[in-house]
C-alpha cells in the first residue's frame, strides 16, 4: 500500500522598495536573488487597489523532518 506524501509550505512576503516619489518601485533584484538562494520561489503578488505591487509572496516546501515550529498540527 502506498502512502500519499503531502507537501507542506511556508510563506514569506517582501514589500518592494519604493523610490522617493512612492509611486514607482525600485528594482528588487538583489532581494529576489537572496530569496532564491534560500530556496524561496515567487508565488504571487498582492497589489494595491488601483494598481501597484504591495507585496511579493514567496513559498518553499517545508522539510518533513524539520518543520517550521510555528504550527506543528497543520
Amino acid at each position: 500500500m502506498s502512502q500519499t506524501q503531502i507537501t507542506h509550505w511556508e510563506y514569506k512576503t517582501l514589500r518592494p522598495p519604493r523610490g522617493e516619489t512612492k509611486k514607482e518601485a525600485e528594482d528588487p533584484q538583489k532581494e529576489l536573488n537572496a530569496y532564491g538562494k534560500d530556496g524561496w520561489e515567487l508565488s504571487e503578488t498582492i497589489e494595491y487597489t488601483g494598481g501597484g505591487t504591495k507585496y511579493l509572496v514567496f513559498k518553499r516546501p517545508v522539510a518533513a523532518d524539520t518543520g517550521t515550529g510555528e504550527d506543528a498540527e497543520s
